[in-house]
């Protein structure tokens, strides 16, 4: 059991990781501090999301043996940001509208962050 929470955990990390980044580089301006705090001042639920999507992702690869790498940026993007809805509502039962905004809703540099957040985990499976 504990072994597959440091996995998760390890997924979850690395799902940070790679939104910190791309918040630093797609960001306009200085971004709010809860958009860049460390793993360790990340709150629960967020922590349980970042380590779902990631398992998310990483299926899809695996299950297209790699051919994830045909989609394009914004196909990759796309479905981290929806898999990230699903965990919205999973813990927000009434989030507000900006937390679940549909593609076209959502900003430049939140697209882009999320097509990071793909290509790192297809990197590292």
């Amino acid at each position: 059991m504990e072994e597959a929470y440091i996995v998760a955990n390890e997924g979850g990390r690395i799902f940070r990781e790679a939104w910190i980044e791309g918040v630093k580089r797609h960001y306009p301006g200085d971004p709010k501090p809860g958009y860049i705090a460390p793993w360790e001042e990340t709150p629960e639920w967020e922590r349980e999301s970042a380590a779902a999507v990631f398992d998310q992702v990483r299926s899809f690869v695996e299950a297209s043996a790699g051919a994830t790498a045909k989609l394009s940026r914004e196909q990759k993007a796309r479905f981290v940001a929806l898999c990230w809805i699903g965990q919205i509502y999973k813990h927000f039962p009434d989030p507000k509208p900006s937390y679940v905004a549909d593609w076209d809703e959502m900003p430049e540099w939140q697209r882009e962050t999320d097509a990071d957040i793909f290509e790192r985990i297809e990197r590292e499976s």
